[in-house]
């Protein structure tokens, strides 16, 4: 009778600690323009301007890059990713990993690069400097504890971040050296993020069947969609359309 109880409560334990993971698995796909005549901000840094190491700086014009549009309207860098209120979703067994332990934030004539990142919270964050000149990293997260380093000219080696905790929305990431340096991050604890190409799409798959919500940002305009309520069922594609955002909406 002891040795069952013994080997019940041991199956229990096994249970307990092994992954669970969904029944089945599906794709979201959708596809953000915008709507009416985008906005074409003037240039950050003016070719040959006299700003601050200028002769790094300034070699080219430096274009304001937070709103990037298609020759249709199509509008990148916009996050979308999947929201939950507590806990974590269930995870595909091929993303229970990421498929790089690290992800490469550059600094390249004086901008960052890339401009919207999403990384996971089993992921560190690689700081280099491709730039002659030296750089700062200031993040500003809501739940993590926020970054501000120093990277010295040409450092290719850099330095690395770690962020524990999924974020609630992107975080924004500055140069207080060079004010006009701006990036976004997306921390997340889970493989269901990513930001929209050039084209204004975006490909989410292997999510877990059932009913999800999805959250669509853009550092312009803020929320594009709160509550973009899906339903995942095995084997199947939703493609949730084009979502429009007003021009006006994405004058800053």
């Amino acid at each position: 009778m002891r040795k069952s109880l013994v080997f019940s409560l041991m199956l229990a334990v096994v249970a307990a600690a092994a992954p669970c993971f969904a029944e089945g698995w599906g794709t979201v796909t959708g596809k953000i323009v915008v709507k009416g005549d985008a906005p074409n901000p003037p240039e950050l840094v003016a070719k040959g301007a006299n700003v601050k190491d200028a002769s790094v700086c300034a070699v080219n014009a430096i274009p304001d890059r937070s709103v990037v549009v298609g020759e249709n309207g199509e509008l990148a860098n916009c996050f979308v990713y999947l929201y939950q209120r507590r806990g974590t979703p269930d995870i595909h067994p091929d993303l229970q990993k990421p498929a790089e332990p690290t992800v490469v934030f550059d600094q390249k004539g004086c901008e960052f690069f890339p401009r919207s990142l999403v990384v996971r919270t089993d992921q560190k964050v690689n700081v280099i400097s491709n730039d002659a000149c030296g750089h700062n990293v200031h993040t500003y997260p809501l739940k993590n504890s926020p970054h501000n380093l120093l990277v010295g000219a040409n450092d290719t080696k850099g330095v690395e971040l770690e962020y524990p905790q999924g974020e609630l929305l992107p975080m924004q990431v500055k140069c207080d050296i060079h004010p006009w340096m701006t990036a976004y991050w997306m921390v997340v604890d889970h493989p269901y993020a990513i930001v929209t190409n050039e084209k204004g799409e975006f490909k989410i798959e292997n999510v877990p069947e059932g009913e999800h919500t999805f959250r669509i940002w853009h550092e312009r305009v803020g929320y594009i969609e709160r509550g973009l309520d899906v339903e995942i069922k095995d084997g199947e594609t939703v493609d949730v359309g084009t979502i429009e955002v007003d021009a006006d909406d994405l004058e800053g």
